[in-house]
């Protein structure tokens, strides 16, 4: 089933997804109109995130724009990834194994997620989250696994942005990630009670390749559906 949202300021209507449906992964197009639907339904005609002074002084970190550097020896598997989030709220960042199994990795990023479809907009989104592991002696070299890191630096597209925080699953997370069990590639809005002054919960889900460089780093790429070169959406995780 479809419902029409009406963007005030936005010209015409846009077809948005208020059920989860099953996605066929080789029907390039609907993901791709249900994506762009998506995009422009999040992102108001004023964006009120800015991101930090020192990025917007025009020094973006160019190792979070350019591509990471390839390395001899890394491990690759398919995981689901889903970011969802209240159009006027932060958004969540959900890395599981498949689309029943419990959360790998849950993250909130201290953006909007307007702000993020804002950036998506452009067809390039890299987010890149850091941290600096603390000294150690010897005895203490051993580094806990990237998905126990409870703070990270985070940058879009080589700005600084804030921080991303590891949380646990709270009731909506359930709640959220039960009604979209049948989903495995898609964006749109989910049928949840509405959040502060009727704002909608979106989400985009999709798989992406988990590229394992070391112990140190890891990296996640949205797959596009086949036949597609659309949307190019990488989250990379770095300590130092």
């Amino acid at each position: 089933m479809r419902m029409m949202i009406d963007l005030g300021n936005q010209r015409g209507m846009v077809p948005i997804m208020d059920t989860p449906t099953s996605v066929d992964c080789g029907r390039d197009v609907r993901f791709r109109r249900s994506f762009r639907s998506l995009v422009e339904c999040m992102v108001p005609a004023c964006c009120g995130f800015q991101a930090s002074a020192d990025s917007l002084a025009g020094d973006a970190d160019d190792r979070y724009i350019s591509s990471p550097p390839s390395t001899t020896t890394t491990t690759t598997t398919t995981v689901t990834g889903t970011f969802f989030g209240y159009r006027k709220g932060r958004v969540s960042f959900c890395l599981q194994d498949h689309t029943r199994s419990s959360p790998l990795l849950l993250l909130e990023f201290a953006v909007p997620t307007a702000y993020l479809a804002k950036e998506m907009q452009h067809g390039l989104l890299r987010l890149a989250l850091e941290c600096c592991h603390p000294r150690q002696n010897d005895s203490q070299k051993e580094r806990c696994s990237l998905f126990k890191v409870p703070v990270w630096s985070m940058y879009c597209n080589g700005r600084k942005v804030g921080f991303a925080i590891r949380r646990q699953m709270s009731v909506n997370d359930v709640a959220v990630l039960k009604l979209m069990q049948s989903v495995s590639v898609g964006a749109g809005v989910l049928p949840l009670a509405t959040g502060e002054a009727g704002d909608l919960l979106m989400y985009l889900r999709a798989s992406f390749e988990r590229v394992v460089g070391s112990a140190d780093s890891e990296s996640f790429h949205m797959i596009n559906p086949v036949g597609s070169s659309g949307q190019e959406l990488s989250v990379f995780l770095l300590r130092s």
